[in-house]
């Protein structure tokens, strides 16, 4: 078991800081992209333009002793702008492999939902087996890497819907909302700060965590204790999300299908990471219960009827949570 703190915590909590002083209100993602940076997965952000996702992965990588890269997505996007492609080289007489923005370390796929099937189909490998096939080459991607993804849910024109295998590669599905009034009336003082700056930038005063002190951080994270009645509670819910009938005639009929073990593993991994992110050497309850939605949404497939009846992913696992026994 772990420590109280360890000193890889300490540099966590500094980077947690550090990022919160410049995304004002929006804890909840703050938590969620380091719960998916130490559980080693792959995080969809959705909310409205100007909830500052974008600047929160900006932010985040910063903080990181990693390379960044930032791909818009638009419709005329090709799957080779994300891969890379083989030039050929005159003097050489041959092909050579030159690398795409999928081989740094942290990638931002901006607005992911406005490229077409293919683009999203050359990203697919990339985040499930960490390597890119050209041709009949396979290229591995470096051992840090992480895809963090943002769509904008108000549009619907010109976007192209994620297929399911593909939201099923992403750990955690985050919503953003509206910050408070109290916290926009910071973000309004932030931002005029950084307008007077930015003719004399301040200088940069955080170090940052280095990848060696993040892959601790995960084997720390791998050795955070969950008790047995939590570990079957956690595949309870799995299962219930697969048969919700069995909690309640009134739920039967509302799923088209529910989550794969793929499930099981995200739930599991970002409950720990969430308890040790809290300083703790064991998971609670709390922590299943409250990374379920983030993992779930994204996974579970509505019927017709639950559709036409208005009810919603987060509605389908409110109503197990609360009908599931907590140990």
């Amino acid at each position: 078991m772990l420590e109280k703190q360890s000193a890889t915590q300490s540099d966590f909590y500094a980077l947690n800081e550090f990022i919160n002083h410049q995304i004002i209100g929006q804890t909840v993602l703050i938590e969620r992209m380091l719960i998916a940076l130490l559980a080693d997965g792959h995080i969809l952000v959705e909310g409205a333009p100007g909830l500052a996702k974008t600047r929160a992965i900006n932010v985040l990588s910063k903080g990181l002793a990693a390379d960044f890269h930032r791909v818009q997505f638009t419709p005329d996007l090709l799957p080779a702008d994300l891969t890379g492609t083989e030039i050929y080289r005159p003097q050489q007489g041959s092909f050579e492999f030159q690398q795409g923005p999928l081989f740094h370390n942290l990638i931002l796929a901006d607005e992911i939902n406005r490229s077409p099937a293919k683009v999203q189909a050359a990203l697919l490998e990339a985040m499930a087996e960490r390597q890119i096939t050209i041709g009949q080459a396979t290229y591995k991607l470096p051992p840090l890497f992480m895809v963090m993804a943002t769509q904008n849910p108000i549009e619907q024109e010109g976007t192209y819907p994620l297929p399911e295998a593909q939201l099923d590669r992403f750990l955690l599905h985050t919503k953003v909302g509206y910050p408070s009034a109290e916290h926009e009336k910071t973000i309004l003082r932030l931002v005029r700060d950084e307008a007077k700056q930015a003719s004399t930038p301040a200088p940069q005063v955080f170090k940052p965590i280095s990848q060696e002190s993040l892959f601790r951080a995960r084997l720390e994270v791998l050795e955070v204790y969950m008790a047995d009645s939590l570990e079957d509670y956690l595949l309870q819910i799995i299962l219930a999300a697969r048969n919700p009938g069995a909690y309640g005639q009134d739920l039967a009929g509302w799923l088209q299908y529910g989550a794969s073990p793929r499930a099981s593993i995200a739930l599991d991994r970002s409950a720990r990471a969430k308890a040790w992110l809290a300083g703790r050497t064991y998971v609670a309850p709390d922590d299943i219960q409250d990374l379920a939605f983030d993992v779930l949404r994204h996974r579970l497939i509505l019927s017709y009827e639950a559709e036409a009846q208005g009810v919603t992913t987060d509605d389908v696992i409110k109503a197990l949570i609360n009908r599931i026994a907590v140990p």
